[in-house]
């Protein structure tokens, strides 16, 4: 199995989370999204990834994009030990929780979106800031708001989810944004529970051979 992705990408980032979780070994290739104008825009890799993003997970010469669907085909493919329950309704809570990261707050912050924002729109320092802050603050109020109704040890009950594998990156990267998520207080309360679980601690990003 392999998997190429970047040590930031919070995409990525989950996709290591549920890999972590279910002791699944990869081979991890390194797709750096800055050196180079990009390296996710070369043509080997957008031959295997037509959106030139990261991650894709190749596994037996099936290759996977889109971190979703990845995690919903690792978790048919390897049962063992699940990411999303078996039960429907608790199913699709689940999606939808990952859905409002996914879809409601990740594209908004992400690597093109800032690119974007310098330059077509000459945005400032503190004009992006803004914009972050104020997807960031919408978005995390939706996430406290489903937390408060479903969340106990971690995001969906006191099992890991596929939740948890879309929150913990999630936080990752607003804090690299200066947003504080303190304000949250089930959401602060799931990331300690989650930050001290080992197979976790591994995915993180600082873990990574291409930190830097």
């Amino acid at each position: 199995m392999e998997l190429y992705n970047y040590f930031r990408s919070s995409a990525s980032y989950r996709v290591r989370i549920a890999l972590s979780l279910k002791k699944l070994p990869y081979d991890y290739k390194v797709v750096h999204l800055v050196n180079n104008g990009g390296e996710q825009n070369s043509t080997s890799y957008s031959s295997l990834n037509p959106m030139k993003q990261v991650p894709t997970l190749v596994d037996n010469n099936f290759s996977i994009t889109q971190s979703l669907v990845i995690l919903e085909y690792l978790d048919e493919a390897y049962p063992e030990i699940k990411l999303f329950p078996y039960n429907l309704q608790d199913r699709i809570r689940v999606k939808e929780f990952c859905e409002i990261i996914n879809s409601g707050i990740q594209p908004l912050q992400n690597l093109k979106t800032t690119q974007m924002l310098d330059s077509i729109f000459n945005a400032s320092s503190s004009q992006k800031n803004q914009w972050m802050q104020e997807w960031l603050s919408h978005g995390f109020r939706a996430l406290e708001s489903f937390m408060s109704k479903h969340s106990k040890t971690y995001t969906f009950g006191n099992s890991i989810s596929a939740a948890d594998c879309f929150l913990l990156p999630q936080i990752f990267a607003a804090k690299r944004f200066n947003f504080n998520t303190d304000n949250y207080p089930n959401v602060t309360r799931v990331y300690n529970s989650l930050s001290a679980v080992k197979e976790v601690q591994l995915a993180h990003p600082e873990k990574q051979p291409d930190f830097k």
